[in-house]
């Protein structure tokens, strides 16, 4: 017991000293006259850096994203940092001398949270941080020491928070993505050329006559019937977002949103639908060239590997610091050229564009069910013109390919904003709202198979495409549930929800 009561107080005699030196570094360090540059540029850029990526991490989770922001956010600032350091101890620069460490610390911090918060440089903003910066240095600069302590506690508080994304990221299983049978073998009997034309949020034509919708879309149905497709009626995704519903699709899986229930989306969704795409590499090994045709940089933001080989997005050109949406890329340049390259081997074209859309994400943003519902169908009626030129381009050049429109979610019209989709809703219309979108296909030489009976769901179409081309009916006994889910977070226990089931009833099921 003696031995004991000794090692105690000895333990506690060892973590009093340890207390009392960090609290005497903690003097000296608020007490001492120097700046430490480094650290102050250090303490600017560190808790943006952290903050973005903790809210950013499917647009920023490479490598190189990662070279970007450690150069961006903290190697840029300390050159700086030290270099004015150097100059601001100059007869020249004189008393002013003592505000520009503050004035650039202060500066950084807001100007770098602000690029976090918008993703872009925004000049107006950037200007009037700059004149905020100049006012609190010049009154705060004798309490640089105590708000550098203050950022460096805001990154550790930060990093903690940080920590379980990357977590949940990296320990996501893959065991989705696995097939029940040897379907990535498959070999095609049929070879035509295939265009999956995506227009986002483009909902069935079944339900935009009724509901929240009330539109007349008959005069571009009557278009698609002259140009010889056959249109799916009730035909939906199996989920809420693009990058949600394009993972699954292309996989032939549900993955259930990998149980997350946050508000971000499907873990590396980017890199399955752009690397590890099932249906682009069964198309390659039957001899396929494929190629990627973008409206803008969304899918491609996180810079994974392209399984595709061709792309009109070079990497060069897709910023680091985006949503992803704010430069739109022609589309029909591009597919006139590829469709122009000759060559021998089938191909197949993924061409995805962002009308009509959804109405907007956020509570802050919206502008009313109404407008949002109108300003959705100004932007239908402008993917309707874009369709008519798509189709005309392809039926003039490759008139027996088969063309393919699915869209990767509803509209949401109905609702004030999207998000309001979380919360439990038994409203039917404003269910389908979310998961109804349009099937309409051109099959070559009209020769439409009798297992298109099965297109009732996104996560099943290119499996029966597959089966069909292959001529393998086999591939057909493991299709998915033709289900539709939801992450829920308010209105009943926060979880993922069946909330339509196979057969296109509304219900309520936590999976």
């Amino acid at each position: 017991m003696f031995r004991a009561a000794n090692g105690f107080f000895f333990c506690s005699k060892i973590s009093g000293m340890k207390a009392e030196k960090s609290k005497n570094t903690l003097q000296r360090f608020l007490g001492s006259s120097k700046e430490y540059p480094v650290l102050a540029a250090v303490a600017a850029g560190m808790y943006p850096m952290i903050f973005y990526y903790t809210n950013n991490f499917e647009l920023v989770n490479s490598w190189q994203h990662l070279g970007y922001f450690t150069i961006f956010f903290l190697l840029v600032p300390i050159l700086v940092f030290v270099f004015a350091h150097r100059i601001s101890v100059h007869p020249f620069i004189g008393k002013w001398g003592k505000y520009i460490i503050p004035f650039l610390n202060i500066f950084t911090f807001l100007f770098l949270m602000k690029v976090c918060l918008y993703a872009s440089i925004q000049k107006k903003i950037a200007l009037g941080i700059f004149f905020l910066a100049a006012i609190l240095a010049f009154f705060l600069y004798k309490h640089l020491k105590k708000w550098m302590i203050v950022q460096l506690l805001l990154a550790g508080v930060g990093l903690i928070t940080f920590l379980p994304v990357i977590y949940q990221n990296l320990t996501v299983s893959k065991e989705w993505m696995i097939q029940p049978d040897d379907i990535e073998h498959a070999i095609f009997k049929k070879k035509p050329n295939i265009y999956y034309i995506q227009p986002d949020g483009y909902v069935n034509f079944s339900e935009l006559d009724k509901g929240y919708y009330q539109y007349d879309n008959s005069e571009f149905e009557m278009f698609l019937e002259g140009e010889g497709f056959k249109n799916y009626p009730g035909f939906r995704n199996n989920y809420a977002s693009t990058l949600s519903s394009n993972s699954a699709n292309f996989m032939m899986k549900h993955h259930y949103y990998n149980q997350s229930t946050d508000f971000g989306e499907t873990s590396y969704a980017r890199k399955t639908i752009m690397t590890d795409n099932l249906f682009v590499k069964i198309l390659k090994n039957n001899g396929y060239k494929t190629h990627f045709i973008g409206e803008s940089y969304y899918l491609m933001m996180n810079r994974p590997n392209l399984t595709f080989d061709f792309s009109n997005i070079e990497y060069k050109d897709v910023p680091y610091l985006s949503s992803g949406f704010k430069n739109t890329l022609e589309i029909l340049p591009p597919i006139k050229q590829f469709m122009a390259e000759s060559s021998t081997s089938p191909k197949f074209y993924f061409i995805e564009f962002f009308k009509p859309g959804h109405i907007s994400n956020s509570k802050t943003s919206n502008l009313g069910k109404e407008k949002e519902k109108k300003l959705w169908i100004e932007n239908l009626e402008l993917a309707n013109n874009r369709l008519k030129n798509i189709i005309s381009e392809i039926k003039s050049q490759d008139p027996e390919a088969l063309i393919l429109i699915m869209a990767d979610h509803g509209g949401f019209v109905g609702m004030d904003y999207s998000r309001q989709s979380y919360i439990k809703t038994n409203d039917r219309d404003k269910i389908y709202s979310i998961f109804s979108s349009i099937l309409t296909i051109h099959w070559p030489n009209h020769e439409i198979p009798v297992i298109d009976e099965n297109l009732k769901s996104a996560v099943n179409v290119f499996r029966i495409l597959i089966s069909h081309l292959s001529e393998n009916p086999d591939y057909l006994q493991h299709l998915q549930k033709d289900s539709s889910y939801m992450m829920i977070k308010e209105g009943a226990p926060t979880g993922i929800y069946e909330y339509i089931d196979g057969n296109g009833n509304v219900t309520f099921k936590k999976h």
